[in-house]
């Protein structure tokens, strides 16, 4: 999901480069903002499973951890 959103950005940049008409200008880069929102809360909800599920199985992936 997340390269998916990376995608979508780089071809509203490219869009924007091409393009000088300020109609299509203002909701290209409003979506290009969207996609900027939606990969940074995507990375956080992935940090919080991640976390999540580090501190339920603490010794079981700690290689530190000697039992």
């Amino acid at each position: 999901m997340i390269a998916a959103e990376q995608k979508a950005r780089t071809t509203y940049d490219n869009i924007l480069r091409l393009v000088d008409d300020p109609d299509v200008i203002t909701p290209i880069r409003f979506l290009r903002e969207r996609e900027i929102v939606h990969y940074q809360r995507f990375g956080e909800a992935l940090r919080m499973v991640q976390d999540d599920l580090d501190s339920r199985n603490f010794y079981a992936f700690n290689p530190a951890f000697r039992g």
